[in-house]
């Protein structure tokens, strides 16, 4: 379970990851550099989706609802709750999560 209060925050993340484009593609960082490219609205790599996708979302990481569940099932692993992530906070400067 994921709590609403998660909400204000997932929007900070995506905006500053895809700007709400769902077929976004980081082509220059370092994921894409190791031939592993940050895709979609939360800017998930193929092998973070595919070890976190929800099993009840499509197999794609460009849809945004198994982009966003993927996002989430990741953050909750790494860092237990979004307070925990800067890219989601509105109040600190922008950084990859």
């Amino acid at each position: 379970d994921t709590p609403t209060s998660w909400h204000d925050p997932m929007m900070v993340l995506i905006e500053r990851e895809s700007n709400f484009n769902p077929n976004a593609v980081n082509g220059w960082d370092s994921n894409a550099k190791g031939g592993d490219p940050s895709r979609g609205l939360c800017q998930v790599i193929m092998a973070t989706f595919v070890w976190c996708k929800h099993p009840g979302a499509p197999n794609d990481i460009m849809n945004p609802l198994a982009n966003i569940c993927a996002a989430i099932n990741w953050i909750k692993f790494k860092y237990g709750d979004i307070r925990f992530v800067q890219q989601a906070n509105k109040n600190l400067p922008p950084k990859g999560y």
